[in-house]
């Protein structure tokens, strides 16, 4: 009896074994089944059952001129060393070296209205704080390995941007050999105008660029003086990332950036688009 005892709990423990087996597998079927369709596992919800969100969180957006419509911003893309002389300035050589792309967080957009100068804090952790002022394009479709000859078609308009930058945290990093994103990536580092559509505006191939800081001229170029056309940067781009609408490509900085200080007015400028104004505050 004792054995037979014993050969019944092995069949039962053997049987309970193979049961847990089949739920794993099961559930296992159901989370692969989700995630082939797209869908997030509902963590236990009803059937039937909506789900919903424990908070909200804000979408990014930024006005559109003669418009009561906004742009809704989806990612932000940053080009690279794409004016020679910049190249050069940081140390690279611009005549073999491909256009390169970083991202910043939407929420570093800080939307300045034109005719009015938004405060712009300080950031911490550097105390190396630059400017680099761009022409920036906003996407109203994408797709993938889209040809230069028709990247044009995907751009709704342009802004003038600036893309901040704390050159010794950037720098550290990369003589460390470790993402400069910390250099890059932060909270209102994304200044920008408002987006004028291309039925307002037309492109921007040519047309001059500067930055004045206290009224002092610092950077200063021609937009046709880029390595990379905005045609060629979508183009460059989608070959590495699938492109959507909503998306921004910060076009790239002329030379002679440099570092801002508490108290210090910066005054972006592209011919055709309206002065954006910002002033460092603590």
């Amino acid at each position: 009896m004792g054995t037979a005892t014993n050969h019944d709990g092995d069949a039962a423990s053997e049987l309970g074994i193979n049961n847990m087996r089949r739920k794993v597998i099961s559930g296992g079927a159901v989370l692969a089944g989700a995630a082939m369709s797209g869908c997030a596992s509902d963590g236990g919800a009803a059937a039937g059952v909506t789900p919903t969100q424990p908070f909200s969180v804000a979408q990014m957006v930024i006005p559109i001129v003669g418009s009561s419509q906004q742009f809704p911003v989806r990612r932000i893309y940053c080009v690279g060393r794409n004016y020679a002389a910049h190249a050069r300035e940081m140390g690279s050589d611009p005549t073999r070296e491909p256009p390169f792309f970083f991202q910043k967080p939407t929420d570093a957009i800080q939307y300045v209205a034109p005719g009015s100068t938004a405060n712009h804090p300080y950031p911490s952790l550097t105390k190396n704080y630059h400017y680099e002022i761009e022409l920036v394009a906003a996407l109203k479709s994408g797709g993938k390995n889209i040809p230069a000859e028709r990247a044009l078609d995907c751009v709704f308009g342009y802004a003038v941007g600036l893309d901040m930058t704390r050159r010794d945290l950037q720098r550290a990093m990369g003589d460390q050999k470790k993402p400069w994103e910390i250099g890059k990536s932060f909270d209102r580092s994304a200044p920008i105008g408002p987006i004028h559509p291309v039925s307002m505006v037309g492109h921007f191939t040519k047309g001059s660029i500067s930055l004045a800081v206290n009224g002092t001229v610092k950077q200063n170029a021609d937009l046709s003086q880029m390595i990379w056309s905005v045609a060629e940067q979508i183009a460059q781009l989608s070959m590495a990332n699938e492109l959507f609408a909503g998306d921004l490509i910060y076009s790239g900085t002329p030379e002679n950036v440099g570092p801002v200080v508490v108290g210090d007015l910066m005054e972006g400028k592209i011919a055709g688009l309206p002065t954006l104004s910002v002033k460092v505050t603590a």
